[in-house]
């Protein structure tokens, strides 16, 4: 049996392919950077909006605080005792 020999690579067409795996490995890399840029930006802006959530929450009422909102049940008119009197449509 004859072997066959393979004619010797083609070093311009494999030169010109790194070359394009190169460029493309360069596009990858920036595009990751932005998006490691973009993540540490919104990390930042997820930090800031717990932090006013926290602060907003504890402003709020304790639990057993009478003046609590029962967000849940029905609308409770207030009572005042000093208005006995009709109630008058503007």
């Amino acid at each position: 049996m004859s072997e066959q020999t393979s004619p010797p690579p083609n070093l311009g067409a494999l030169s010109a392919s790194i070359q394009r795996l190169s460029e493309k490995i360069s596009l990858i890399q920036d595009a990751v950077r932005n998006l490691n840029q973009s993540r540490v930006q919104l990390e930042g802006k997820i930090e800031d909006a717990q932090k006013r959530v926290q602060r907003i929450l504890s402003r709020l009422p304790e639990q057993n605080d009478g003046r609590q909102l029962n967000l849940l049940g029905e609308a409770i008119p207030p009572t005042n005792s000093e208005d006995d009197s009709e109630p008058t449509t503007h």
